[in-house]
């Protein structure tokens, strides 16, 4: 049997990362909201091989403070909106991954694209992945795990805010609202240059979310989380002095 596995958040998200490393024969320790690792870390036989956090985007602040100093080097990443930023604010280097498959209640898991992931864990993420039918792809340095962050950033954020104003799916958003869609991209790419502090090829994220848009056009534009990704995007581009005129009209219309 391999070495323990501890999944902090047994959401849809965490509950496919659980299944794909028991299947790897690896024991599965849940952390849950009426646990912590604090308490779990005194109770496994062994230390974890790693430790995957798939709480929400905003419960990770959270987590990453509670993180007993025996896990440090072992984390994983998996939220939305995350940036080097995030994890570095508590002197981590985890292994990242960005998701790019659906997974809701009720429902299989349905790939739109391979999911890059890039750290010292990445081998066992990735074959966690492919034992459940899941493809993943290995990165070779940080600053290409930084470019499919920013790309997933700009795919979560184009299409959940757009879809404020348009609704529709993907594949309808750039049949039928391309320039729009562009113009919302181009103000999410500017706020990914301000809260990372590096500069883009716009055309190359663009082409990527593109990409993603066509591994799976069905896919809903807006999901229950898009007001308040596009409040946080507002608040975050006050914080760095940017105006985003796109997007302070949606926000505007919605009275958001």
């Amino acid at each position: 049997m391999q070495a323990p596995v501890v999944v902090v958040g047994l959401g849809e998200m965490g509950s496919v990362f659980a299944r794909g490393f028991l299947r790897c024969d690896h024991p599965v320790y849940p952390v849950t909201r009426q646990s912590s690792m604090a308490a779990l870390a005194g109770e496994i036989p062994e230390p974890p091989e790693l430790v995957l956090i798939a709480v929400g985007e905003n419960d990770l602040p959270q987590q990453l403070a509670q993180v007993p100093e025996p896990w440090r080097d072992r984390l994983v990443l998996l939220q939305n909106e995350l940036l080097p930023h995030v994890w570095q604010a508590y002197g981590l280097e985890p292994t990242v991954i960005s998701v790019w498959f659906e997974k809701k209640k009720g429902m299989d898991s349905k790939q739109i694209i391979p999911s890059p992931v890039y750290g010292r864990h990445a081998d066992q993420v990735a074959q966690a992945l492919a034992s459940i039918g899941l493809d993943a792809r290995k990165l070779e340095s940080p600053q290409a795990l930084l470019d499919e962050l920013v790309i997933k950033n700009v795919y979560i954020l184009t299409t959940n805010i757009a879809g404020l104003r348009v609704g529709g799916n993907v594949g309808e958003l750039w049949d039928a609202h391309r320039d729009f869609a562009t113009d919302v991209a181009g103000e999410v790419i500017r706020l990914q240059e301000a809260l990372t502090g590096r500069q883009f090829d716009p055309q190359r994220l663009i082409d990527g979310m593109v990409a993603a848009f066509e591994g799976d056009r069905a896919h809903m534009c807006m999901g229950r989380s898009a007001p308040a990704r596009l409040q946080r995007a507002l608040a975050q581009a006050a914080e760095h002095g940017l105006t985003l005129p796109v997007l302070q009209g949606i926000a505007e219309e919605k009275g958001l």
